[in-house]
Formats: structure tokens, sequence, C-alpha cells
């Protein structure tokens, strides 16, 4: 692991394995553990990095408004600290898909191919950003159990509640865990996000979509739509899964995506 330190305040970034890199960036409002399934699957054959995004995890939390633009930024420095030179894989999930969106947006150069799990390319209703903000405010004045209490019945498929209750409870304790200012601050960022359909016929890197077959938060139909957009996307359905794929469905996702980074694996950059 590394603390890359970026204007004073440090991040924290797991780093596994050799080769070409692959960069995970999780969901709100968790932190790097959620990729626990996946890491050492993918750093047999890539490099994978894995950071604590601002304000979560073990990362310094700030009190401005983290917007997906500053998120995207923070991941120039991180791999610029790791020295890392070459094109990367974007794997993120809910919010980390929002950020690889807007990394793509000011540096695709930079992007090896992508992979967006569980997320969307349409910013917030009027209404959805009105929530945020108010729960923002809520989680200022009640603690985090306002947000656990609101985004994890919606997390999971009704499968995993029954039959993996402990997968559910880890995440709830990250939750708990993390400090509000960084919740808020990112809540307001959310609640501004841009639409990034219009970007989605300009990526003219391999591209995965996957998504849980039960996610109501970023359904199956939207995802679909998603894909189709981008030229020659894959995208794949997992079964019995939720807005929690990989941690849900960690063999099935990691068979998606290690047979989808083999794809290109030899091609020349």
């Amino acid at each position: 692991m590394a603390i890359v330190n970026i204007a004073g305040a440090g991040l924290w970034v797991g780093d596994f394995g050799s080769g070409p890199p692959i960069l995970l960036l999780h969901g709100f409002p968790l932190d790097h553990t959620m990729w626990s399934g996946q890491i050492d699957a993918l750093c047999v054959t890539h490099r994978v990095i894995v950071p604590d995004l601002r304000g979560f995890g073990q990362s310094a939390v700030t009190r401005v408004t983290m917007t997906m633009e500053r998120f995207a930024d923070d991941l120039i420095y991180i791999l610029n600290a790791l020295s890392v030179n070459e094109p990367v894989t974007l794997c993120g999930l809910s919010m980390g898909g929002y950020v690889a969106f807007e990394f793509w947006r000011n540096n695709p150069g930079k992007v090896r191919s992508l992979v967006l799990c569980d997320t969307r390319a349409q910013p917030d209703t009027p209404e959805a950003a009105r929530g945020r903000l108010e729960l923002a405010e809520r989680v200022l004045g009640e603690g985090t159990c306002a947000v656990a209490e609101a985004v994890l019945p919606r997390m999971f498929a009704p499968r995993t509640f029954e039959r993996e209750p402990q997968v559910v409870e880890a995440m709830r304790n990250v939750i708990l865990k993390t400090n509000p200012q960084g919740i808020a601050a990112t809540l307001r960022g959310l609640s501004e996000r841009r639409d990034s359909r219009p970007l989605l016929a300009a990526i003219n890197v391999p591209v995965l979509v996957l998504v849980g077959s039960e996610d109501v938060i970023s359904p199956p139909g939207e995802m679909l739509e998603m894909a189709a957009a981008i030229p020659g996307a894959r995208f794949v359905e997992i079964p019995e899964a939720g807005h929690m794929a990989p941690l849900e469905s960690p063999h099935t996702v990691n068979h998606e995506l290690l047979t989808f980074l083999e794809s290109f694996r030899a091609t020349p950059l």
C-alpha cells in the first residue's frame, strides 16, 4: 500500500501484482474493500491499483464539495505517484463509474479500456439531486447511520440478504465507520454530476458493461441502453446479483473481467 499526498491530503492506495494496470474505483459510500473478491484474481496477471477515494476508507476527508471531476483529478496524482505511465483499465462501480466517465472526458489518452459496473450515464433528476442534498444534511446531523439506512436496502439482491447477510453487514460497517463530512461532501458532488450520455458514442476503447440482474439503482434495461450507445461494448448481466455484483457474485464477475482483459491484452497500444 501507499499514501499519496495531494496538497497535504493523504490518499490511501492499495497496489498489488504486476502487469498491465487496472484501477478499481469503489462505489458510494464504501471503500476499496468492496473489491476484496477481485484483487487476488486480477493481480495474477495485472497490476491492481485500488484507492480509497478522498473522504472514504483510510483517505483524508474534505469539507468542500467532492465533484466527480475532483475525484478524477485525484486519480491523475495517484497514477503519477505510482509511476504508472501507460494507459490503464478503469473499472468503476456506481459512483466509481461516474468518476471513470470524468476521467475519460479529460484524459482519454490515459485509458486503455473501461469496465462500467452497475452505474449510470445520466445525471440526477432535480428530485434525486434534492434528495441527496437533504441526505447530506441528515448525515451531518444524525451521523452515518442515516446514509446506511437510506442506501443498504437497495444495494443488494434479495438472495444476498437471505443467504449472505455477512456481506451486507460488512458493507454496513464500512459505511458506519466513514466520516460524515466525507459522505456529505460527496453527496453534494453527486447531486451536480454532469450528463455523460453525450460521451458514449465517442468512446473508442474496449468497454465491458456489467450489471446485476436485480439491480434496482442502475437497472439492466438502462445499462443495456448505455452499452448499445458505446461502439463495440460488451454487455453482461450477472444472475441473482443486485447493485453490488462484484461482492455478490465474485466468481462470475472475475470470469467476465479476466475474459475481457485477456481479449485485448496482446493488442498493441
